[in-house]
C-alpha cells in the first residue's frame, strides 16, 4: 500500500515547483550500534540541472523493526532538515541550488549494539526546482 501512495504522490510532488524537478534513489545502509551515524550514498540528479531547490520529498524503507530513538536527517552539502517520518515533503531546503547531492543520515542515540540492527532497504529524493 505504501508503495502505491508514494507512485501516486510522486507526480503531485513533481508538478508542484512548475519548472522542474530530479528523481534519485540508492540503496540503505546497516547499523550496528547505538551512538554512531552513517550515511547513505549521494543521490544526484541524473543530468545538469540549474535553478534553485522548491519542495523536496523523500521516502526511506526499513527491513524491520524501528529503533527507539531513530534519529533521520535529509541533507544537502549545506543544509540539512530532520526527518518525521519515513516519507514525506519538506521546504526546508528552500533557494539551496538544485544541482547539490542529497544523502540521508541515520543515528540512533545511546551506546552498545542495536538488536536487531537497523536495515535500511533503499531511500529516494524528489527535488523541485525553479
Amino acid at each position: 500500500m505504501r508503495k502505491l501512495l508514494w507512485l501516486l504522490f510522486f507526480p503531485l510532488a513533481a508538478q508542484a515547483a512548475g519548472e522542474g524537478a530530479w528523481q534519485a534513489s540508492g540503496m540503505g545502509i546497516t547499523l550496528n550500534h547505538r551512538g554512531q551515524s552513517a550515511s547513505s550514498a549521494p543521490l544526484v540528479p541524473s543530468q545538469p540541472v540549474s535553478g534553485l531547490m522548491t519542495l523536496v520529498a523523500w521516502r526511506y524503507e526499513l527491513n524491520g523493526p524501528t529503533p527507539a530513538g531513530l534519529r533521520v536527517r535529509l541533507c544537502s552539502q549545506s543544509r540539512c532538515v530532520e526527518l518525521d517520518g519515513q516519507s514525506g515533503t519538506t521546504n526546508g531546503f528552500n533557494n539551496v541550488p538544485a544541482i547539490e547531492p542529497m544523502h540521508f543520515v541515520w543515528e540512533v542515540p545511546g551506546g552498545g549494539r542495536l538488536i536487531p540492527a537497523l536495515q535500511v532497504q533503499s531511500n529516494q529524493v524528489i527535488v523541485n526546482y525553479r
